[in-house]
């Protein structure tokens, strides 16, 4: 079958792969029947690459998924706001997503698995803890360094800060979050993580003058949803102890020699 090129959907997907070979001699291409197959070839691989390149760009590390998120556990979480944020609406709207709780309640979880569906999606992300992300700006050799490091944290289309709140900081890493949050304010999406209310930050950032501003825009058109609970990583701990005490007890049982018998 002869194509033109008047709405032929191979040709808009050549170019949208800028294949410049092929669409030179499309006329002398266009009716071959391997012309489609090679477009699907090249579409899927160079899906899987950018999949594969988001993934190791994001930074995810290992994670529970979802599907083995006990929530049961939790005193207190909202999952059907979870499973909206799943569905990445906020960061169609370069809104922000803010999950607050104690250690050990499934923050950082929940907060991976939303990351990692961006990916999916074809989002750019990065995840990095708060500790990691103001010690490497602070550490910028130079004006023109921090610039550099700077943008690492502003480009991608979601930045997850993972652990704000479990260590104190100085004015000048209060600043620099101060910067990031600003420089992705209502134009791309920022996921934190924190095991204290807003209300304490000011303890995190002792004598910070940007505390205010920097809650503010943090804050401003974001989701924050409270979740309350004890440790599940604690919870773990005292099971796979318990597991090991009734495994030593019933290796000494089965190893206990027997009594003989008298005849």
């Amino acid at each position: 079958m002869t194509r033109t090129t008047t709405d032929d959907p191979l040709l808009a997907r050549a170019k949208a792969l800028k294949l410049y070979g092929l669409l030179a001699h499309w006329s002398e291409v266009a009716a071959s029947d391997w012309l489609a197959p090679l477009i699907e070839w090249e579409e899927a691989e160079r899906a899987r690459r950018s999949l594969e390149r988001r993934l190791g760009n994001a930074k995810l590390g290992r994670f529970r998924a979802l599907a083995d998120f006990d929530w049961d556990w939790p005193k207190r979480c909202d999952r059907a706001a979870i499973e909206e944020l799943m569905g990445l609406g906020f960061i169609q709207e370069a809104a922000n997503a803010i999950l607050v709780g104690p250690n050990g309640v499934g923050k950082s979880t929940l907060a991976r698995n939303i990351a990692h569906q961006a990916v999916l999606a074809g989002h750019t992300v990065l995840c990095t803890s708060a500790g990691h992300m103001l010690g490497e700006l602070a550490g910028a050799d130079g004006d023109r360094a921090l610039r550099h490091r700077l943008s690492l944290y502003t480009r991608p289309r979601l930045l997850l800060v993972d652990e704000i709140g479990y260590l104190s900081y100085s004015n000048r890493h209060a600043d620099l979050l101060f910067e990031v949050v600003s420089r992705r304010y209502q134009e791309k999406s920022t996921l934190v993580t924190t095991n204290r209310p807003f209300a304490e930050w000011g303890e995190v950032f002792p004598n910070a003058a940007c505390v205010v501003s920097l809650v503010d825009r943090l804050v401003h058109n974001a989701e924050i949803i409270q979740i309350e609970g004890e440790s599940y990583r604690l919870k773990e701990a005292k099971e796979r102890s318990e597991q090991r005490r009734r495994a030593r007890a019933a290796r000494k049982t089965n190893t206990r020699p027997e009594t003989p018998r008298n005849n």
